[in-house]
């Protein structure tokens, strides 16, 4: 048998978009409006379906060449998710300074795709949805703005023949895998893969890399209105109550395990 050529390097150029949201320990407290949580105490992390989607950009990255770019929009504070993510392996980054907490996920989509423009890139990765807000619109709704083929809750991404071949989780344990072209978008699963931590090292080279910053109208975006209004937000309710389940064992085993099947939902 013939050895096998040298593995083909296909030079890449990634946008991951990530998002900073309430750190998951957080006290959350119901802010004065009543419309949303008080932020002003709050600590503040990178959205975790976000930090796999880095993840997988870096490993394509290393795999194949290229360079992988982190885009973030938000107030001051998201420096910190950018820096985090450039002490990870992300060579550059965006940082469009606008506050998205008045934006739905077509304004946020809007803005987004803006500054994804200005990079052509081959490939944008964004979490499947975010911790805080969980709609899981802003990635699809960003692809359908850039023209891009995509596909949503990625598990696995390969390159192949010029193009892409992914792995996408469905329902029941199944799975579904599918080629597509580039340039493309994927939203990615939260656990495709084991998360890095950022080195000193990395920590250090952060600093000197690039941060490019903008605002909306540098992008030539108007930032409208948002279309969707939270108009409560509110802790739920907690209760807590026994129930009895007489009878003989075998009856009531099987109350119990209809119980927690079809009521508590756990089963």
């Amino acid at each position: 048998m013939g050895s096998r050529g040298p593995r083909v390097r296909i030079s890449m150029k990634i946008v991951v978009a990530i998002k900073q949201v309430p750190a998951r320990d957080s006290q959350l407290r119901i802010d004065a409006t009543g419309r949303w949580i008080e932020e002003s105490d709050l600590a503040y992390e990178v959205n975790e379906p976000d930090a796999y989607a880095l993840e997988a950009a870096l490993r394509l990255k290393e795999e194949h060449g290229g360079e992988a770019i982190a885009l973030s929009a938000g107030p001051a504070r998201v420096s910190q998710a950018i820096r985090e993510a450039l002490a990870k392996g992300a060579d550059r980054a965006i940082h469009i300074e606008e506050d998205l907490g008045a934006l739905d996920p077509l304004a946020a989509a809007r803005l987004l795709a803006a500054a994804v423009k200005t990079e052509a890139p081959d490939l944008v990765l964004t979490g499947l949805q975010s911790d805080d807000l969980g709609y899981g619109q802003t990635g699809v709704i960003l692809a359908e703005l850039l023209g891009l083929p995509h596909a949503t809750i990625v598990m696995q991404v390969e390159l192949r023949n010029g193009g892409i071949r992914v792995k996408r989780e469905l329902e029941s344990g199944w799975f579904q895998h599918v080629e597509m072209p580039l340039p493309a978008l994927l939203t990615v699963q939260s656990g495709i893969s084991k998360l890095r931590y950022a080195t000193l090292m990395g920590i250090k080279k952060a600093r000197s890399k690039e941060v490019k910053r903008l605002k909306a109208a540098d992008l030539g975006v108007t930032l409208e209105s948002a279309s969707v209004r939270l108009d409560r937000a509110y802790a739920p309710v907690r209760s807590k109550h026994a129930q009895l389940i007489a009878g003989e064992p075998r009856e009531a085993a099987e109350r119990l395990v209809e119980k927690l099947r079809f009521e508590a939902r756990v089963l």
